[in-house]
C-alpha cells in the first residue's frame, strides 16, 4: 500500500514538473513576442507634402447668375386673322423693321378703298362749301358740317389702314428670333404666340447677393462671367444697376451686369458663374484643398515634423495632426484663417491613412500640380 502512495506521488511530481518546465517555455516565448511587438515600428506611410503659402487674394463674391437679354419681347397677334405669309425662319437674326408675317388683309385693303373714296369726296365737299361760303351760298354751320364729314372720312382711312398695319408683323428692333409657333393658314386671336424675340448683344447678367454685401458693390465694378458650358473661356463685364429694394423672405438683393456678347453665346436664360472683383487685397495663407481632413468636430490637417521644413524625404520624419480653420476656396487651393504659419510643411495628399505619430516617408514625384484657375486636361 505504501508502495503504491509512493508511486502516485512520484508521478504527480514528474508531471508537476513537467508543467513548470512547459510553462516556463512557453512564458519565455509570449515574452519574447511582447517584446518584439514592442519594438516593431511600422513601415512609414508614402506621402506627398507642401508648404505653406503666404499671398494676396484680391476680394471677390461669387454668385449664381442668370443670362437676360437687353430687349427680349414674345412677338404676338393683336387682331384676330388668318396666316397668309411667313417670312422669317426660327433662329434667324433680323434687323429692326423687318416684315416677319402677315394676315390676311383683303377685307381691310377693300375697305381702304371705300374708305378714301369718301374722304375722297368729303374732300371736294369742303372745298366748294368754302367757296359758296364766300359768296353767303352756304351758312357757317354748313361749312361746320363739311368740315366733321371730310375728318371722320380721314378718320376713317387711318383706321382701316391700322388694321393693315396691325395685320402685319415686323421686328421691332433688331435681335434672334426664337422658335416659330404658327403656321402659314392657322387662324389667329388676339394674343396668339407668333415667336420671341431678344435683343442679346450686349446681355444682361442678373444675380444675387446677400444684403451685407451691398456696402462692397458698386455700379461700374468689373465682373467675370463663367460657366461649364464654356470649359475655360471668360467673359469680363461691369455691374449696371443695383435694385432699390431688398427680398424680404431671402433679405438678397437684385444686382444686374451688363456685358458685350458679339457672337451670341450667352443665351437668354442660361445659368452660369459670376465673380465681382473687389478693390481690396488681402494677406492669404493657402494650402492644397486635398490636404485638409473635413470633420463634424473640426477640420484638421497633419504637420509634417522632424527633419527641416519641405524636406523631399529624410528618415525619422513623424506628423502631427493640427486643427485648422479654413477660409475661402480658389480652385485647387484653400485659404487657412488660423491654425499654420507660412513656411511650415503639410501632407498634401495620402493624409486620410495617417495618424498622431506616424512616420512618413516624402515622395513628391508623383505630387499633383495645385492652381487658383486649374483647368481640365483632356489628353
Amino acid at each position: 500500500m505504501k508502495s503504491r502512495t509512493k508511486q502516485v506521488l512520484i508521478a504527480l511530481a514528474v508531471l508537476l514538473l513537467v508543467l513548470v518546465v512547459l510553462g516556463g517555455t512557453k512564458g519565455a516565448q509570449i515574452g519574447a513576442m511582447i517584446r518584439a511587438g514592442e519594438s516593431y515600428k511600422p513601415p512609414p506611410e508614402a506621402v506627398t507634402t507642401a508648404p505653406v503659402v503666404s499671398a494676396q487674394w484680391g476680394s471677390s463674391i461669387v454668385a449664381i447668375g442668370s443670362i437676360q437679354p437687353v430687349m427680349g419681347v414674345m412677338l404676338t397677334a393683336e387682331i384676330p386673322g388668318t396666316v397668309r405669309e411667313i417670312r422669317f425662319e426660327s433662329g434667324q437674326e433680323v434687323e429692326e423693321g423687318a416684315l416677319l408675317l402677315r394676315m390676311d388683309t383683303s377685307t381691310e385693303r377693300a375697305e381702304l378703298v371705300a374708305a378714301q373714296a369718301d374722304a375722297t369726296l368729303a374732300k371736294a365737299e369742303l372745298g366748294r362749301t368754302r367757296s359758296l361760303l364766300e359768296r353767303d351760298a352756304r351758312s357757317q354751320a354748313d361749312l361746320d358740317i363739311a368740315i366733321a364729314k371730310a375728318a371722320r372720312a380721314r378718320a376713317a382711312v387711318r383706321n382701316v389702314s391700322s388694321v393693315i398695319s396691325k395685320k402685319t408683323i415686323r421686328a421691332p428692333f433688331s435681335g434672334r428670333l426664337g422658335i416659330r409657333k404658327v403656321d402659314v393658314g392657322e387662324f389667329l386671336q388676339p394674343g396668339t404666340q407668333i415667336v420671341a424675340l431678344d435683343a442679346s448683344n450686349p446681355a444682361y447678367v442678373d444675380f444675387r447677393v446677400p444684403q451685407q454685401a451691398l456696402a462692397e458693390i458698386r455700379v461700374g465694378q468689373e465682373v467675370t462671367i463663367t460657366g461649364d458650358t464654356f470649359g475655360d473661356r471668360a467673359w469680363i463685364g461691369k455691374v449696371d444697376s443695383i435694385d432699390a429694394r431688398i427680398d424680404p423672405s431671402t433679405r438678397n438683393v437684385l444686382v444686374r451686369a451688363l456685358v458685350d456678347n458679339p457672337d451670341g453665346r450667352l443665351r437668354p436664360g442660361m445659368f452660369v458663374d459670376v465673380e465681382v472683383s473687389l478693390p481690396d487685397l488681402r494677406d492669404v495663407l493657402l494650402i492644397p484643398e486635398t490636404a485638409v481632413l473635413y470633420a463634424p468636430y473640426g477640420d484638421s490637417i497633419f504637420l509634417v515634423r522632424g527633419g527641416e521644413d519641405g524636406a523631399e524625404a529624410k528618415d525619422g520624419l513623424t506628423v502631427e495632426q493640427v486643427f485648422v480653420r479654413v477660409g475661402e476656396r480658389r480652385g485647387d487651393l484653400r485659404a487657412v484663417v488660423s491654425g499654420l504659419e507660412a513656411g511650415q510643411t503639410i501632407v498634401s495628399t495620402g493624409a486620410f491613412k495617417l495618424q498622431n505619430g506616424t512616420a512618413i516617408v516624402v515622395d513628391n514625384v508623383l505630387a499633383p500640380e495645385v492652381s487658383e484657375n486649374p483647368t481640365p486636361d483632356d489628353g
